[in-house]
């Protein structure tokens, strides 16, 4: 390609010519070089195929959401044998908590029972107390009321002697009569005193005798009346809530027929 060049207006041939010769061999070197490349590839090589790199959609879905569902049962899976290795301590700690449970009911149980046992027990003692307490109280007062009764009944012994004698001495002095009367008055108030407290006297004139409440001073012999009757009282005996508290002194018969045997009460 001739390009002309001006100097000072007017073109020259000889610059156009260098510009021709430094162009030429550039145009000329280009199918050179085209041709070695040619030449250097192999006439039996294969041609590169292009690479289509494959769209999104082309993935196989069924192939990711079966993955995803493995995935999905493989994590299920493994929550659920956790939660089973939980939910098998639990139990255990309530299995042991349970036994221990039982244990601490079994030991109220057996407390309860020994608590009531005892409980028993001391009601029954208790009650044993109150009886025997209230036995003594009343034997007390018992033997207090006995005791006052023995030291009364000389007293009315005296009572007794003494209306006796003057009975016996007055021969129609009224004064003695009187006086006499007087001591048995006193002496019957008494006795009915002694009577409401349980006091009773023993005067077993006429009566079979009985060992347990008479007290034989004497014997007598008398064929008319039974064998081993009480023929005379000296001291009147006394009993007390059905106690003998003192022996009636009497004598008794003997010679006299056999005594008959007493009928029993209908």
């Amino acid at each position: 390609m001739k390009v002309p060049i001006e100097v000072d207006g007017n073109p020259t041939p000889e610059m156009n010519d260098e510009v021709e010769a430094s162009e030429a061999p550039t145009a000329e070197a280009e199918p050179a070089a085209v041709d070695a490349e040619v030449e250097a590839a192999p006439e039996d090589a294969p041609a590169e195929e292009p690479v289509v790199e494959p769209a999104f959609d082309e993935f196989d879905e069924e192939a990711m959401v079966e993955a995803a569902k493995r995935a999905g049962a493989a994590a299920a899976e493994e929550d659920l044998k956790a939660d089973a290795e939980r939910a098998r301590e639990e139990a255990g700690d309530l299995l042991v908590q349970l036994a221990a449970a039982e244990e601490a009911v079994e030991a109220a149980k057996k407390e309860s029972a020994e608590a009531a046992e005892r409980f028993t027990r001391l009601q029954a003692d208790w009650d044993n107390y109150r009886k025997r307490t209230a036995a003594e109280r009343l034997a007390e007062k018992e033997r207090a009321a006995e005791k006052l009764v023995t030291n009364l009944l000389p007293v009315l012994d005296d009572m007794e002697r003494a209306s006796a004698h003057a009975k016996a001495t007055a021969e129609g002095n009224d004064a003695l009569l009187q006086f006499a009367a007087g001591v048995d008055a006193v002496h019957d108030k008494m006795i009915d005193v002694l009577a409401k407290e349980g006091v009773s006297v023993i005067d077993p004139v006429g009566e079979a005798f009985n060992p347990l409440a008479h007290q034989a001073v004497g014997r007598v012999e008398d064929a008319e009346a039974y064998d081993e009757s009480v023929a005379q009282v000296y001291l009147k005996g006394y009993a007390m809530g059905g106690k003998i508290i003192r022996s009636a002194m009497v004598t008794v018969t003997f010679g006299g027929p056999k005594r008959p045997a007493e009928q029993p009460a209908e």
